[in-house]
């Protein structure tokens, strides 16, 4: 008895394979909608509403603020020493506080008016003019009249070089030593205050820092003050013991002499 044959039938091409369901498609589409939710989503972090963020920044700036003038009230300037330089005679810890000299009494010599006299008349002015022994001493010049007589035996010629040198020399410390603007000694407050030193700019650009010592008496950049409040209309003169100059007037000045 011969073995029972099963027949092989061939699918045609166009025909879909047996392995294929149907409703395959529409399975795999259903999972892959699931895995799409079932996986983790990034973290989204809020953002804070605009106004929220104004506030803090205005916040932030006010605080900032503060801070600064704080640290503007409380660290008055100190004098650095190389923004300048200083010619000046050394004076006595033990001296008497400056008198307050009135108009009328006080004498600025014949340098120190005519020094006043190169400033506007009508325009206020702060002018630390160098004491008579200061002019002789660290500058090295003499009154007009003093040069009128000492230059009488070269000539005429002599004498002209001689003027011009002296109002050239006045003019460039003149540039150093006023202020514009109206500086009374009780304009400065006392030492160890809020605010003790003054930092004033001159007329040629110099920091001038204004304080006062133990004693009460004004010191500009380390130099003391012999006489004080000196009114001359809208200018306030302030004689000094020694020159306001910068290092490099101080250097050519030096130079000049030394040579």
């Amino acid at each position: 008895m011969k073995p029972a044959t099963v027949p092989i039938v061939s699918l045609p091409p166009s025909s879909p394979g047996l392995l294929m369901h149907p409703s395959w498609p529409r399975y795999r589409n259903v999972t892959a909608a699931r895995k799409r939710r079932l996986s983790p989503l990034r973290p989204r972090l809020p953002l804070p509403p605009p106004r929220l963020l104004a506030v803090a920044i205005a916040f932030a700036f006010a605080i900032l603020f503060l801070l600064l003038v704080l640290l503007s009230t409380t660290s008055p300037p100190s004098p650095p020493s190389h923004h300048h330089a200083v010619v000046a005679r050394p004076s006595s810890s033990s001296a008497p506080p400056p008198p307050r000299c009135s108009s009328a009494a006080a004498s600025l010599g014949e340098l120190g008016d005519a020094m006043v006299s190169m400033l506007p008349k009508d325009l206020p002015f702060t002018v630390f003019v160098p004491s008579a022994d200061s002019f002789t001493r660290v500058l090295r010049l003499q009154g007009p009249s003093s040069n009128a007589s000492a230059a009488a035996a070269r000539g005429e010629a002599a004498a002209s070089d001689t003027d011009a040198n002296t109002y050239a020399i006045l003019s460039r410390v003149l540039g150093f030593s006023a202020v514009p603007r109206r500086l009374l000694a009780a304009d400065v407050p006392p030492p160890r205050g809020a605010g003790a030193v003054r930092l004033l700019d001159s007329v040629s650009g110099l920091s001038l820092y204004a304080s006062r010592d133990a004693r009460g008496a004004l010191v500009v950049n380390g130099v003391r003050s012999e006489c004080v409040d000196i009114v001359r209309g809208e200018t306030v003169v302030h004689v000094i013991a020694g020159v306001l100059v910068d290092a490099e007037f101080e250097r050519s000045f030096s130079a000049e002499f030394d040579g």
